[in-house]
């Protein structure tokens, strides 16, 4: 299942004809990386860090004291939950601690931040 939703993070942004580049995503992340991390050796900072995010129940991670709003949401990260997230965090989950006014509607760079923390799937 976790594979299957991988490749549906990977294929999703293609299908819909806004390839991501996780090289542009990458540079995009710089700004997440204040609070999250990812990679082989990312651990919880003042956010949980994003590893094997493609699937996870949101608000799950052993040691990371999520809100409330974020451990009651019901949501699964996938490409759909994760775009809307980044779009407008708190409209999503209304409630929740991330101080970021979200990536906002540009198409291209949801799509590249996307495609980069896919990237570390792999």
């Amino acid at each position: 299942m976790k594979a299957l939703a991988v490749a549906l993070l990977l294929l999703a942004p293609l299908l819909a004809g806004a390839a991501g580049d996780p090289v542009a995503g990458r540079r995009l992340f710089a700004s997440c990386a204040n609070c999250h991390a990812v990679g082989p050796s990312a651990r919880h900072g003042f956010g949980p860090h994003l590893n094997a995010l493609a699937g996870r129940k949101a608000g799950s991670l052993p040691g990371f004291a999520y809100s409330p709003g974020m451990k009651a949401s019901g949501l699964v990260w996938n490409e759909a939950t994760l775009t809307a997230f980044l779009r407008d965090p708190g409209g999503t989950v209304p409630g929740n601690k991330m101080r970021y006014w979200g990536v906002g509607i540009n198409e291209q760079k949801v799509a590249d931040l996307l495609a980069y923390l896919a990237a570390q799937e792999r």
